[in-house]
């Protein structure tokens, strides 16, 4: 399935969900994407500064040379752009845009459809940390080499049936997402992810075909969307970028560790 590009290719942009209410580790003085877990050197300055958690996942996309993102955030979340404001502390440029009802992430990401609909999109979650400086890097080198319409980056599983497990063939291409249980054949699950608009428009028309999530039990998450694209014959490979699990601050154990790895107390 084509999709239009500019003559100098298509934009390459950040998205990254943060409309969440944190339930998990509530109640917290902030939203959950602004909790401090670690430091930072600031610019014209010898000291040290809070590192709020989402501040890793923006540097990583900067670092593969993108510099517009998009929040998508539930209203009410206005310390997100209070704190990260124009973007200015990364030398990048952010803007906001406000969901007012989402019944999971797909339906998040599908508010920036207008805006990233002709974009090659650099995914991740804001309260997910992973050891891997330059996996957007990688992921993106991965599909401009073979025109994958997805490249998930890979990191080592965790030991949590909530993740998304990736059943992978040696070459990379993903055959399987594993969701909601461990398969002890299965050693990775996947962390961030590069899309094309291949993926942009499937995942508009799924979330199109899912409105009313009154008929659902569990919550559909951006990996049942991935999972039912291969299902559609969506070409979808992964890169392992780290051979340690992430953590996910949004639940108590992990942003402990998080704090203790990143501040070493």
């Amino acid at each position: 399935m084509p999709f239009s590009t500019s003559p100098m290719g298509p934009e390459l942009v950040g998205l990254i969900p943060a409309a969440g209410r944190a339930n998990r580790i509530a109640p917290l003085p902030c939203s959950k994407e602004l909790y401090p877990v670690g430091f930072r050197l600031e610019k014209n300055s010898q000291g040290k500064r809070p590192k709020v958690v989402a501040h890793y996942l923006l540097e990583k996309i900067r670092l593969a040379g993108i510099s517009k993102v998009y929040f998508v955030l539930r209203a009410g979340k206005w310390d997100v752009p209070g704190y990260f404001s124009d973007g200015s502390m990364l030398d990048m440029h952010v803007a906001y845009l406000i969901v007012n009802s989402s019944w999971g992430v797909p339906c998040t990401l599908d508010h920036a459809f207008p805006f990233v609909q002709h974009a090659i999109v650099a995914f991740g979650f804001p309260d997910i940390l992973f050891e891997a400086p330059d996996a957007f890097a990688t992921l993106l080198a991965r599909q401009s080499e073979n025109h994958a319409d997805i490249v998930l980056g890979l990191c080592a599983k965790r030991q949590n049936p909530k993740c998304d497990l990736v059943d992978f063939n040696s070459d990379g291409t993903v055959r399987k997402i594993i969701l909601g249980t461990l398969d002890e054949r299965v050693h990775y699950s996947w962390a961030v992810a590069v899309w094309t608009p291949v993926f942009t428009k499937f995942l508009h028309d799924y979330v199109d075909r899912h409105h009313s999530r009154s008929e659902y039990v569990e919550e559909l998450s951006v990996g049942h969307a991935i999972q039912a694209s291969i299902e559609a014959g969506i070409r979808v490979e992964s890169v392992v970028v780290s051979e340690e699990p992430y953590l996910d601050i949004g639940t108590p154990d992990d942003l402990a560790e998080a704090i203790r790895r990143e501040t070493g107390s």
